[in-house]
């Protein structure tokens, strides 16, 4: 009878760890914590009533963060296989402990070469004994054995593939790159990419490569080709050169429904679109395919025809909402414009009804902005979506003084006014609404929460002359036409984030530039494109070498293609201390009840140290990366340039505890439970876009003993 007795304990126990393990919400075993990218975890030891008792596990440096702000790490980890996985400035990816913090493997993709680019994070998958890790580095897709790291030679050519390869076009001429992992469907990894933004930027197509062997199983043309739904919301031949349209951001699964969601970016250039009228899908749109075969199944277009930058920053967020009466499993879509869209998950259908809205027309010769844009009813925009004199910055006299200047002869208004000659302020800006770290939802409440910044940029166009020019020597049409001045300014002296291109010199010579040019280093993309005439000129004129003016002859029958109009680089609208130009806040942290489309709570996130001392309430600040809210009652989130991490009451929005970091944590959060401890970590990384400076370090929380 004993013996009987105690087979039947041993078999519940059994049962009760596989429960246990199976248990949603519990591991943190996938990027955003789960195939929805619901950022939500059901973990509730660390909760609202013990975090006096949290402190620091254990720190992990990396060792390879570069001087200055040059380097970043947006990783958010994921913890699988007994290990913790995360990636370091320069891209290398390492396996730690969990428990320890303490380096059990890492991998270099870029022995004796230059690292490129951001990773914020990997791909597990397992079948038996076979455990991978996929992860995206440089121009290749690799395929690591999980347990040692080392590469997995059965797949694509001795363990990666190449991601320029497969896209219709020259490869070597492809600037082609992963910033988010991609997402597993059964032996399929379904893979977006990130580009470059010029007029020869690369098209941004879907791919799902198997597992096993890296052979690409579908494709999903984001620009359609002939004969395809789509191609003739573009010009006749746009497909052939056209660029962009890419799923950057990461996507979404509902393995059940065999669906992946997909959010894409602006066609290029991102900001103006002569050469492609139309409303361009699928732009802009977030794309619900068949996950097996790459099929589409519904798609809802979220801004017609971009000419601001509105890329689909971020996952979509696969949540249900009950109205009352029904439950309906929907996708919920956050947007650099503040808008929450929400749609039946299967059908495509709006929850809320969305509106077509007349918007401003562009003045620039050759433009043809679509005259409506949708707008959903409900829920209300999370972040302001009209800038004017009334919204100038009110920290103290001078600072609305100084903007106020600034603004005198530009035009300003709403979310969509189009960019021209004489300058225009975009709010919120390019930074978001929603950013990369997208929205968290909370599946027992059904509210979403996001993180949002409000950066005013004053953008102005140039027109460049592709024909008789005796104004420019052809260098620096090359560093105008390449897009150089988005980042290093028309005058090349940088900002904050981007460093200064005058007196170059100085700092490297002509061979370290070309290769730079080729390979690109840190957030700095390639230029494969660029001819070796066009190379040597560029060259000569960032080494202020004097050069004559151009005078190439275009054969084109349409005088608006003899020009491309760029831009004067992300030029943040500023008061003369280097604030934005706006009234706070410039940062928030937003609770949104989806069940009733209703705005729950909005508070700062972040803060200027300086600011407060001089009796100015906290202002929020520019921030990048995402939220956890978990069922302990708490939204954890770091993202701000004051470098602290934060947790927030769910409910009310009130901060209850924050936390010094040793760099800006510009990632999303992950928490786990190991050894009956729950766990947060977060990366310290710095640097990036938001300027502070750089780190090397994972952060570990936990609770006291």
């Amino acid at each position: 009878m004993k013996i009987i007795c105690c087979t039947v304990c041993i078999v519940l126990l059994l049962m009760g760890c596989q429960q246990q393990r199976q248990q949603p919400f519990t591991t943190w075993e996938i990027y955003r914590g789960d195939k929805g990218s619901t950022g939500y975890s059901a973990l509730d030891q660390i909760n609202s009533t013990n975090l006096h008792l949290l402190e620091v596990a254990w720190i992990y440096h990396t060792g390879d963060a570069r001087e200055g702000n040059r380097s970043t790490i947006q990783c958010n980890p994921i913890i699988v296989n007994g290990m913790m996985y995360v990636t370091s400035p320069q891209l290398k990816l390492i396996a730690l402990d969990p428990l320890k913090g303490k380096e059990i493997w890492q991998f270099n993709p870029f022995v004796n070469e230059e690292a490129t680019g951001v990773n914020r994070g990997v791909t597990y998958w397992a079948e038996d004994n076979d455990r991978r890790i996929f992860f995206s580095a440089g121009h290749y897709l690799y395929a690591l054995n999980a347990d040692d790291g080392s590469l997995l030679l059965n797949f694509g050519d001795s363990g990666k593939v190449d991601l320029r390869v497969g896209l219709g076009r020259d490869p070597a001429k492809l600037a082609v790159w992963a910033t988010s992992p991609g997402i597993i469907y059964k032996d399929l990894l379904i893979q977006g990419t990130a580009l470059g933004e010029g007029y020869d930027a690369a098209p941004g197509f879907v791919r799902a490569y198997n597992v096993r062997t890296g052979k690409i199983a579908w494709t999903f043309n984001t620009i359609p080709q002939p004969g395809e739904f789509g191609y003739d919301t573009w010009d006749k031949d746009s497909y052939k050169e056209a660029g962009g349209t890419n799923a950057w951001a990461g996507m979404s699964v509902d393995e059940e429904k065999g669906m992946v969601f997909v959010p894409l970016g602006s066609p290029a250039f991102d900001f103006y679109g002569g050469n492609r009228k139309g409303t361009n899908l699928f732009g802009n749109c977030i794309v619900a395919l068949d996950a097996q075969t790459g099929e589409r199944r519904w798609h809802y277009q979220l801004v017609h025809h971009d000419l601001w930058d509105y890329d689909l920053p971020a996952p979509p967020t696969l949540v249900t909402v009950n109205n009352g009466q029904t439950k309906t499993d929907a996708v919920a879509q956050v947007t650099k414009m503040g808008m929450v869209f929400l749609f039946n998950r299967l059908t495509g259908e709006p929850i809320f009804s969305i509106e077509e809205r007349a918007v401003p027309r562009s003045f620039l010769p050759g433009e043809a902005t679509w005259p409506t844009q949708p707008f959903p009813v409900k829920p209300a925009p999370f972040a302001r979506q009209h800038f004017s004199y009334h919204d100038i910055t009110d920290i103290s006299d001078s600072a609305h003084a100084f903007v106020e200047q600034k603004v005198k002869n530009v035009r300003m208004g709403s979310i969509f006014t189009p960019p021209d000659t004489n300058g225009v302020v975009q709010f919120p800006g390019t930074r978001g609404g929603a950013e990369w770290g997208g929205a968290s939802f909370d599946p027992e409440t059904g509210v979403l929460y996001v993180n949002a910044n409000e950066i005013p940029l004053l953008i102005k166009m140039k027109a460049v002359s592709l024909s008789d020019d005796a104004g420019a020597s052809r260098g620096e049409k090359i560093y105008t036409l390449n897009n150089c001045t988005m980042c290093h300014g028309a005058n090349r002296a940088g900002t904050a984030v981007f460093p200064s291109l005058q007196q170059l010199s100085k700092k490297f010579s002509k061979e370290q530039v070309a290769a730079l040019l080729k390979t690109g280093k840190g957030q700095m993309p390639a230029y494969p494109n660029i001819k070796e005439e066009d190379k040597k000129a560029l060259i000569d004129f960032l080494f202020d070498e004097k050069q004559k003016a151009t005078h190439t002859q275009t054969t084109a029958t349409n005088p608006v293609q003899q020009y491309r109009y760029v831009h004067n680089g992300w030029t943040v609208l500023t008061d003369k201390e280097g604030y934005p130009g706006v009234k706070p806040p410039w940062g928030t942290l937003n609770a949104i009840d989806l069940n009733k489309g209703k705005l729950l709570w909005k508070v700062p996130l972040g803060e200027y140290p300086e600011l407060a001392k001089r009796g100015i309430p906290a202002t929020g600040t520019q921030n990048l990366g995402g939220a956890v809210v978990t069922a302990g009652g708490l939204v954890i989130i770091a993202a701000t340039f004051d470098e602290k991490i934060r947790i927030f009451d769910k409910h009310t929005g009130k901060l209850l505890w924050e936390y010094k970091l040793p760099a800006g944590g510009y990632a999303t959060p992950a928490t786990y439970m190991l050894n009956g401890k729950q766990y947060i970590v977060i990366a310290a990384g710095g640097g990036g876009k938001v300027g502070s400076p750089s780190g090397d370090a994972y952060v570990a929380l936990r609770l006291k003993d």
